[in-house]
C-alpha cells in the first residue's frame, strides 16, 4: 500500500486499511479527478445554469410529491369522517364497495 499524499509505502502501523479499502480510496479519487477534468472543459456559464436547472428539477418533483401527499391526506380525512358518521346499529360493511350480508 502507498500513502496517497506522497506515494510512499504505508506500513500496517501507520494505516490499517485493507487492500480493498485502499482500492476503493483510489477509485473514489479517480472519479473525483475525472469529474474535475470534465468540469474544466465546460464554460462557467454552462456549469452555473446546469446547476440551477438541476435544483429546479428537484424542486418541481418536491412540489408534485407534496401536492400528492396533501390530496392523499384530504382523502383519508374524508374517509375517516365518513366512517365516523356510519350507523353502528345496522349491518357491518367491509368497505365502500363490499357489503357484508347479515343472515338471521
Amino acid at each position: 500500500m502507498t500513502n496517497p499524499e506522497n506515494e510512499t509505502p504505508l506500513t500496517d502501523e501507520t494505516d490499517p486499511r485493507t487492500p480493498f479499502e485502499e482500492f476503493l480510496y483510489h477509485q473514489r479519487r479517480a472519479l473525483e479527478e475525472t469529474g474535475r477534468a470534465l468540469e474544466s472543459l465546460l464554460p462557467e456559464g454552462f456549469r452555473k445554469h446546469g446547476s440551477q436547472a438541476s435544483k429546479e428539477f428537484s424542486r418541481s418533483f418536491r412540489v408534485l410529491v407534496d401536492a400528492a401527499m396533501s390530496e392523499i391526506k384530504k382523502g383519508k380525512a374524508a374517509e375517516d369522517a365518513a366512517d365516523a358518521d356510519t350507523d353502528d346499529d345496522g349491518p357491518s360493511t367491509t368497505g365502500k364497495t363490499k357489503v357484508k350480508v347479515q343472515v338471521d
